[in-house]
């Protein structure tokens, strides 16, 4: 039997640790999912134990490696940001990898930005909202200040995708998407480090910045193998798209948060966007994509388990109701859509509406996707001004409900809808840009499902 050629994804998320192996075609043929017990750092918080991450690392790959059923030709890595991983002169770790929701000393952080043209200036400058230990830059910038002894004795920081690449490769290295993704190191205007990273001696402790689609060759047994340098998540979950689509489109990637990213829309970053909830990623090729958040999946979350207990009705059976116009319009005739288009992206009213103002609870659910969709179109919206748009991807979780979607469409007569599945879309991605260096079969034209949301007629 001749083993299958393959290609090895590490995507590591914060709870999911994945390996995933994608056939010449890209077809999924075998994926395994761990959780690794987490850890603490010296201030009790929770955190990756980067050492058991380490050990999982090097074990799967040996794993993998020993499975006669597969020839792995190539390997990449896929992972969550805003994480650095510390390496001292020896190139091992030294300290936590500290979590990225740990909570930043707030005169540390006004010193900060008073020091360098205050917040506003600052976040247009790097198109990073002002978010704390989020903005990983920041993290650095701490343990310089408030460890000096540490910082001293950091070789280099790299971020957690680059580093689990440096597992297999000892070639430590830097790459875009992980520095341009709310970091606060990269200036969106000069293309390069923000003045700051220099002023503070942070630069000289990163390793070389190298493109996205660069690769190490290592050696396993008598065999080579491309290694690719690592990615970001959310750009890698764009790369699909950006290669089966060309022309203009937005992705409106769905779940806790729905995030809205324009990867034609390359425009700065205005002090209003930052103000609601706009920042900036670079693609794998370095070029910007203009993002917006709506907390629109937890708001969801939250309020079905309140339909939930007031009409004594299981979760599930409240949304499975299927889109129902008759219902929408009762609802446009109450004035519901116009009460929901006065809501703002940080506020929603159905959050202190009296639910006994609604018949049943599938009037109510789809007053509440209602509300959810409307403030999208907000969200969206943000991103999409300036550039010529003619599709909206909606992947993740509310691709699947049919309201959202019907409503959607409609608010956005102007241009095509369409719930998009792809499989694994990070782990994909990452594969994909490693297709020169394995595959030879051209790119298949159906990596990604779509079903299209007409605008109900008239």
């Amino acid at each position: 039997m001749h083993a299958l050629p393959v290609i090895l994804v590490f995507d590591i998320g914060k709870t999911n640790k994945k390996i995933l192996l994608f056939d010449e075609s890209y077809a999924l043929v075998d994926e395994e999912t761990t959780h690794l017990p987490e850890t603490t750092d010296e201030d009790g918080m929770i955190c990756e134990d980067v050492h058991g991450l380490t050990k999982w690392m090097r074990d799967a790959y040996q794993k993998v490696m020993r499975d006669e059923r597969y020839d792995v030709r190539a390997i990449n890595i896929s992972g969550y940001g805003a994480s650095f991983v510390y390496l001292d002169e020896s190139l091992e770790p030294f300290l936590p990898l500290y979590n990225y929701l740990k909570e930043y000393p707030q005169p540390l952080q006004q010193r900060f930005y008073k020091t360098y043209g205050g917040e506003t200036v600052f976040s247009a400058q790097t198109a990073s909202p002002v978010l704390g230990s989020l903005n990983s830059g920041m993290q650095l910038y701490r343990l310089k200040e408030e460890r000096p002894a540490q910082f001293k004795a950091l070789k280099y920081a790299l971020h957690l995708p680059q580093y689990l690449s440096f597992i297999l490769t000892h070639e430590p290295c830097s790459e875009i998407t992980s520095i341009g993704c709310h970091t606060n190191l990269w200036d969106f205007g000069k293309n390069g480090y923000h003045e700051w990273v220099t002023r503070e001696g942070i630069a000289s402790k990163f390793p070389p910045l190298k493109k996205s689609t660069d690769v190490v060759v290592i050696r396993n047994h008598e065999k080579t193998i491309p290694v690719g340098i690592g990615l970001h998540d959310s750009s890698a979950a764009l790369i699909p798209y950006l290669k089966n689509f060309h022309e203009p489109f937005i992705l409106l990637s769905t779940g806790t948060w729905c995030i809205s990213l324009n990867p034609f829309n390359n425009t700065p970053l205005t002090t209003d966007e930052l103000q609601h909830d706009g920042l900036c990623y670079l693609t794998y090729q370095g070029q910007p994509v203009k993002a917006s958040r709506l907390f629109a999946g937890y708001e969801h979350e939250q309020q079905i388990k309140r339909l939930s207990d007031h009409y004594g009705e299981p979760i599930e059976r409240i949304t499975a109701v299927a889109h129902d116009p008759e219902i929408i319009d009762r609802l446009k005739n109450r004035g519901w859509e116009a009460r929901s288009q006065r809501d703002t992206l940080q506020h929603s009213s159905f959050e202190e509406v009296d639910l006994k103002d609604f018949e049943d609870s599938a009037t109510a659910y789809h007053a509440l996707i209602m509300n959810i969709v409307a403030r999208q179109q907000m969200s969206t919206r943000i991103v999409m001004q300036g550039t010529e748009v003619k599709r909206i991807f909606v992947d993740g979780g509310f691709s699947k409900n049919s309201i959202y979607m019907h409503l959607l469409a409609t608010l956005f007569p102007g241009v095509e809808v369409f719930a998009a599945s792809v499989p694994q879309a990070t782990a994909l991605g990452a594969a994909l840009i490693m297709h020169t260096r394995w595959n030879k079969k051209p790119l298949p034209a159906d990596l990604i499902r779509l079903r299209h949301y007409a605008v109900n007629p008239l």
